[in-house]
């Protein structure tokens, strides 16, 4: 039975923190999840993010109680889970397959978990309207589920995992199957529905832009570890290593070096006048491409703007933005990224041309070279 019963359709539940701590999972010698700690604030949307292989859904599937860490505590509020199977637990839980019962009408999927809590039938209707209206799905109860759509079949599978009010609500990768266009709609809408309902949700993906669109926090995850938690704005514009600036968005890391003063160059460009470093200590410059500006006549102030001297080597039109490669010095590349309005100076751009690229120090992302996460 639900471990959250509610007394009225109109009643909303209550969000629950999650509090993970030294959570481990082996396969032979391989670490899925290596001593991971991880709080979850109640009613906030945590995306786990990473590449494949990274240990994100096992994460998620933990949460969810369909594997069994080999130690570790994962609590909802002052509830220890570790030992409880997947439905004593209380989550809704949206599959990648989206798991829809084919012989079964859109009402029928939805209501299925009312009818395993024994919800009675006029109540477990007007929840399945309520959830309809709330998917934008009204009107579409009767229809089998091979009448919808994929974006339709996505909300159906949403309207089902959240019809029982559940205080957590997991999610893997339930976009991946959309097209491009699809997919950003359904992620703009996921918010709002999120806003709406108020449920801690955890949501597993490793597309980069996905997360950084939908989450109030993100927690990279690579190798089992987590990497770096934080908000999305503090996540791109100060990674806390290599992995992260790297897997998040596009990057380009220059290699940095401490002077005697205690500022970082690169070559003969001083990057930073006072970065505290030891002499000879080794970082990294990494720069967001959409952040360097071609320099024309104007004059630049040196204390507010590097300056990178380059030759363009490559030029690609990508419709609403163009993509340039240039050479700096002779072994390293920056890639710059601008807008295709009439107003730009992409028709003047051309490969062999010399070029100088600014970046304003407000910009300047360091860290540490070299160092894993």
């Amino acid at each position: 039975m639900d471990s959250n019963p509610d007394s009225g359709p109109s009643q909303l539940p209550t969000a629950l923190p999650i509090k993970i701590q030294g959570l481990t999972k082996k396969y032979g010698s391989m670490y899925a999840l290596d001593s991971v700690d991880l709080d979850i604030k109640s009613g906030e949307f945590l995306t786990l993010l990473g590449p494949s292989g990274s240990g994100k859904t096992t994460l998620l599937m933990a949460i969810a109680g369909f594997n069994r860490p080999d130690a570790g505590s994962i609590r909802f509020g002052d509830e220890e889970m570790i030992l409880k199977a997947p439905h004593q637990r209380g989550v809704g839980m949206v599959f990648q397959s989206y798991a829809l019962f084919p012989h079964m009408t859109v009402a029928e999927n939805i209501a299925f978990p009312l009818k395993l809590r024994g919800v009675a039938a006029a109540e477990s209707a007007e929840r399945v309207d309520t959830a309809l209206a709330t998917v934008q799905l009204s009107g579409l109860g009767d229809r089998d589920i091979d009448q919808l759509s994929g974006g339709q079949r996505q909300r159906v599978a949403l309207a089902r995992a959240f019809v029982f009010r559940p205080r957590i609500l997991l999610m893997d990768e339930p976009l991946s199957a959309l097209d491009k266009k699809l997919r950003e709609q359904m992620q703009i809408e996921l918010k709002h529905l999120h806003e709406q309902l108020g449920v801690t949700t955890v949501y597993v993906t490793h597309d980069q832009r996905e997360a950084l669109t939908m989450s109030d926090r993100i927690a990279v995850i690579n190798e089992g570890k987590l990497t770096q938690v934080d908000t999305p704005h503090v996540i791109y514009n100060r990674p806390a290593n290599a992995f992260v600036a790297d897997f998040i968005g596009e990057s380009t890391m220059l290699p940095l070096t401490a002077n005697e003063s205690g500022g970082l160059q690169f070559d003969d460009h001083l990057i930073a006048h006072d970065h505290a470093g030891d002499a000879g200590s080794e970082w990294s410059l990494v720069i967001r491409p959409e952040r360097l500006f071609v320099i024309g006549d104007e004059v630049i102030d040196p204390e507010k703007t590097v300056v990178f001297p380059g030759v363009i080597r490559e030029f690609v039109f990508q419709g609403d933005t163009a993509f340039a490669l240039a050479s700096i010095g002779e072994q390293h590349n920056l890639s710059f990224r601008f807008g295709t309005d009439s107003s730009s100076s992409q028709d003047t751009l051309h490969p062999g041309d010399s070029i100088s690229l600014g970046l304003h120090r407000s910009d300047v992302i360091i860290i540490p070279r070299d160092r894993k996460p």
